[in-house]
């Protein structure tokens, strides 16, 4: 079969799994919906690899291969095809998500077992893999935009899943609304290109837009800004930020799914898809850059002071994607993919491993209340040790290859570009410190009560179901968590998916060394041949010079952070104390919230009373009220004549026919 047959089976398997488990979750067994579930992701990443291996069996000149199963619409010279664009970047993608999700979904069908809306969860889940891979293998904006929305849609679902937990249901609407305000721009951007050039299909754009635009004209940055307002609210960058947070409201499997190989890495598929636009609009390719090293930066002042421990994981998701945003703007393409790949690997692992010690700690997420978990969890400490590892860029492993090409390649293309280069120097050292500080927190010392009964007993601790956060009662029949909790060391599903993603974290920089291997790059190539950067490479010195700087500041990081907790344990409460304004800030993530409440909420709120008191109730309605009062008044008159006297009408009947007359005898004389 060819590619694109391959294809197509990536998408249905998918959402045929999540149809049949939403047609029958009210009466299918719990494990054979869970086996559903997670065979369908699986099918599908099998099917990745035929992809794969079709693909590399073509020359390179021929490595995209457009397929159309029928012509969506046809109207003015508009033709909408439904179909897919299979090429490197989208194979790339298509092995990542759907191989990170089948690992997660492993996770999931043991880490949920004791949930009330277990086989809901997993159609949920595999709707939004189906969401995610007709996003990242559409073959236009269109079919794009389709894929975009039922993201969103499927995040909603998911982030509300407990929906009797009213925090949830808060924090998936909010993501739900931030993301349609992406969509918008996402939609008037492809309406744009189809003005300008005529066609929505990406080959057809991509021909087309270098022979119609010149370099920075502002139909392009136009459009360019318009695709970066959809990808900064997708992929949660400032200022649409703000939801990626409380979308930790969602179950453990979620957050790992959302972070690592779906959602939020849709912004950065979209820049580098669109790479031709963006680099005859280097004015928005340049934004996209500073806007992601601003969020990487604020991203990890927050992460280092937060104790909700999923929300450390998730600000450093934030500041991660900011990297990938700083590759692609800087035209970084294949460096911001391989980063892409590898930080799914590790976040997906911190997450699971979190969520390992979050049951241990019957749902509580605060990393005050954690201790001594190294000897109560020795499996989930280890994996939590890999994933902090790797997200911090300590030599050797995935993380620290990745993080530094990206690094490498800011400062090759000099200029400002060696100022971006300069701070994400600066948030690697963050990095270092929020991921090291995870490991210092909850894994030595004297263990905590919930640890320690673990260690007494071999059983974890099973309290009273309550919100981790207003700590209301939950009742567990429906819409709330299961009262059980499973962790890795007692359940085998969990524990294969994270193994797995521990191998690979701290083992798939291997695809990618300087000097040795360019698995990675060379695999890319066709798609991003025609860029104008695509010969920036760093010599074998630079690129060593760029490793060994980074792995200082990941072992100086490591250093700082093990004498503040371990050697001076008293040195935390000094530091807060001494900057208590930036800690406020901080900690309060740069008054976010507050700002888009000031700027934004508020201000739509007043238009829309002012709408509701003067134009509703006084334009409107009283128009409305003036009319109906003419009508009734006339329909009063016109009662008043239907006497029933047949007399009557008759006189009436001659007056008319005399005012007749005599009006066409005046108009005749």
């Amino acid at each position: 079969m060819t590619a694109a047959t391959w294809g197509w089976l990536v998408l249905l398997f998918p959402l045929s799994g999540s149809i049949f488990l939403g047609l029958t979750f009210r009466v299918l067994p719990k494990k054979i919906g869970g086996l559903v579930g997670v065979g369908a992701i699986v099918a599908a990443f099998a099917c990745g690899i035929a992809a794969l291996i079709s693909l590399q069996g073509e020359p390179e000149e021929s490595r995209h291969v457009a397929s159309s199963i029928w012509e969506y619409a046809s109207v003015g010279g508009f033709q909408i095809d439904l179909g897919i664009y299979v090429d490197p970047l989208s194979v790339f993608m298509i092995l990542v998500v759907t191989g990170v999700s089948s690992l997660i979904h492993i996770y999931s069908f043991s880490y949920m077992q004791s949930d009330a809306g277990y086989t809901r969860f997993f159609s949920y889940l595999n709707f939004f893999v189906f969401s995610m891979l007709l996003l990242v293998l559409a073959g236009n904006y269109v079919l794009l935009i389709v894929g975009w929305a039922f993201v969103g849609f499927a995040s909603y679902a998911l982030v509300s899943f407990w929906y009797r937990r009213e925090t949830a249901t808060k924090a998936g609407m909010k993501a739900f609304v931030i993301n349609v305000v992406g969509d918008i721009g996402l939609v008037l951007a492809a309406i744009l290109i189809f003005r300008e050039l005529g066609v929505v299909d990406y080959a057809s754009v991509f021909e087309k837009a270098p022979e119609v635009f010149s370099t920075n004209q502002w139909e392009v940055v136009a459009i360019c800004l318009l695709l970066l307002l959809g990808a900064f609210a997708k992929s949660a960058q400032m200022p649409f930020h703000t939801w990626l947070a409380d979308a930790m409201e969602g179950p453990t499997p979620v957050s790992a799914l959302i972070h690592a190989a779906t959602m939020v890495t849709a912004g950065v598929y979209l820049i580098a898809r669109s790479y031709t636009l963006f680099e005859l609009a280097p004015t928005a390719a340049d934004i996209a850059a500073w806007v992601g090293l601003a969020t990487l930066l604020i991203a990890g002042t927050v992460a280092i002071v937060v104790t909700d421990l999923k929300r450390i994981i998730a600000y450093s998701t934030m500041s991660q994607i900011g990297y990938m945003f700083v590759a692609v703007g800087i035209a970084g393409y294949a460096e911001g993919m391989f980063h892409m790949m590898t930080h799914a690997f590790f976040k997906a692992l911190l997450f699971m491993s979190a969520g390992s010690i979050i049951s241990a700690m019957a749902n509580m997420q605060d990393i005050d209340k954690m201790k001594g978990f190294w000897k109560a969890m020795p499996f989930t400490a280890v994996m939590l040790i890999i994933g902090a590892f790797a997200l911090a860029a300590f030599p050797g492993t995935s993380g620290w290859f990745s993080k530094d090409e990206i690094i490498n390649f800011a400062s090759l293309r000099g200029g400002m570009y060696s100022w971006m280069a300069a701070g994400m120097l600066v948030g690697a050292f963050l990095t270092a410190i929020y991921s090291y500080r995870i490991l210092f927190r909850i894994l030595p010392g004297k263990p905590c009560p919930e640890a320690q009964h673990l260690i007494d007993t071999g059983h974890v601790v099973h309290g009273d179901p309550v919100n981790p956060h207003t700590l209301e009662p939950e009742d567990t029949d429906v819409g709330y968590p299961g009262e059980h909790h499973h962790i890795a060391e007692q359940a085998p599903g969990m524990k294969i998916g994270m193994s797995v993603l521990g191998f690979l974290a701290l083992f798939a920089g291997a695809l990618q060394i300087p000097g040795v291997t360019e698995a990675v790059a060379n695999f890319l190539e066709p798609t991003f041949e025609n860029s104008a950067f695509a010969g920036v490479l760093p010599t074998e010195a630079e690129a060593l010079y760029g490793l060994t700087k980074g792995g200082l500041i990941s072992i100086a990081g490591l250093v700082l952070v093990w004498f503040i907790y371990m050697k001076r344990p008293d040195l935390p409460a000094k530091l807060i104390k001494t900057f208590r304004p930036l800690y406020t800030l901080f900690v309060n993530k740069w008054y976010g919230d507050e700002l888009i409440e000031f700027l934004v909420v508020k201000p739509v709120k007043g238009f829309g009373q002012f709408c509701n008191r003067v134009v509703e109730r006084f334009a409107i309605n009283g128009l409305t009220t003036g009319t109906a009062g003419i009508v009734r008044s006339a329909g009063g008159a016109v009662r008043d004549l239907q006497t029933g006297m047949l007399r009557g009408y008759a006189v009436l009947m001659l007056f008319g026919i005399v005012a007749i007359v005599l009006y066409f005898l005046i108009r005749s004389i």
